[in-house]
């Protein structure tokens, strides 16, 4: 082989090479760049707000379904490795997520960031009206704060600070601007549910639900919490009869006769309150712990929250 032929080899199997190392470092940054940063969040109700903060500056990844219940619902084994892989996980705490809570330690032990949003809000303890409620649970901190759109707004504006702090890889801009916009939506919500509200005289302004759980929104809206048919703060418990019993008279002597029942479960507790009062009970559903698939009346916090005080302005008022 002549030596210019000797040459023009050498110089194609180098071009070869460099070609193929050129290549390599190309499909390992593709490969490194294609990872984004992820935000765990347990509840549906706590994605949706998680997600209007982050935008398109991670992947948000939400355990809860639409219409589950999040005392009782349960993870997949890859949803439980979803937790370790996370930059952020963000969950409701104060005893909600009943299954989950182990799986947030575990990854928080692990080294993971984690956020309670709950925690973080000033949290109320249940009231459980003038029937009374099991030992057990007075003095407990309520964990449906959600119910309460200020809360939110300090949640959302504390779960815009763990994104930017502990989830490389965002704009800290974006994010902040979408908290603001966000925090100013949430404005005018309470805006616009206080002048809802306005509709209920004072003297109608008394709830009962399926269990305690708008004892935020009571406290921030000026409403009565007369009882609930469980008399609990989660649907995991039952009512027994003298639960009933002491809750109709509560009913009677307060004039009520409305029970807001929640939408993801089933109101048979509340059909048999209103055998128990001789049949003039209005059973009125609300979404209280869920939302619903986009389309089905609370695909997301808001609209949640407006369909709420607009089932129970009509619903105290009779209109």
């Amino acid at each position: 082989m002549s030596v210019r032929a000797q040459a023009a080899r050498v110089r194609a199997l180098l071009l070869t090479l460099v070609s193929f190392f050129v290549l390599a470092g190309t499909a390992t940054g593709c490969a490194s760049g294609g990872e984004r940063p992820r935000v765990v969040v347990t509840t549906n109700i706590l994605g949706d707000i998680t997600r209007a903060i982050v935008g398109d500056e991670a992947d948000v990844s939400v355990l809860m379904k639409p219409n589950a219940d999040p005392h009782s619902f349960g993870l997949s084994a890859v949803q439980a490795a979803e937790f370790e892989n996370a930059d952020l996980v963000v969950h409701n705490g104060l005893g909600l997520e009943e299954n989950v809570l182990r799986h947030v330690e575990a990854a928080r032990e692990h080294g993971v960031a984690t956020f309670a949003a709950g925690e973080a809000v000033d949290p109320l303890t249940f009231h459980t009206g003038d029937e009374g409620g099991p030992a057990e649970e007075a003095g407990e901190p309520d964990p449906h704060f959600w119910t309460d759109p200020d809360r939110v707004r300090k949640a959302a504006a504390l779960i815009a600070d763990e994104v930017v702090e502990h989830v490389d890889g965002v704009s800290e801009k974006a994010v902040r601007n979408n908290a603001e916009r966000y925090d100013g939506q949430l404005a005018d919500l309470t805006t616009w549910m206080e002048k809802s509200f306005d509709a209920v005289p004072a003297d109608r302004r008394a709830l009962v639900t399926n269990h305690h759980v708008f004892g935020y929104l009571a406290d921030r809206f000026g409403f009565r919490v007369i009882g609930a048919v469980v008399p609990s703060g989660t649907t995991l418990a039952s009512p027994s009869s003298s639960d009933l019993r002491s809750l109709t008279r509560a009913m009677e002597e307060a004039g009520v006769r409305t029970v807001f029942a929640d939408s993801s479960q089933p109101t048979r507790l509340a059909e048999v309150l209103r055998r128990e009062m001789g049949g003039d009970v209005d059973v009125v559903e609300l979404y209280s712990e869920s939302l619903t698939e986009k389309g089905k009346g609370a695909g997301t916090y808001l609209e949640m929250m407006r369909a709420n005080t607009s089932a129970m302005t009509k619903g105290l008022t009779g209109d």
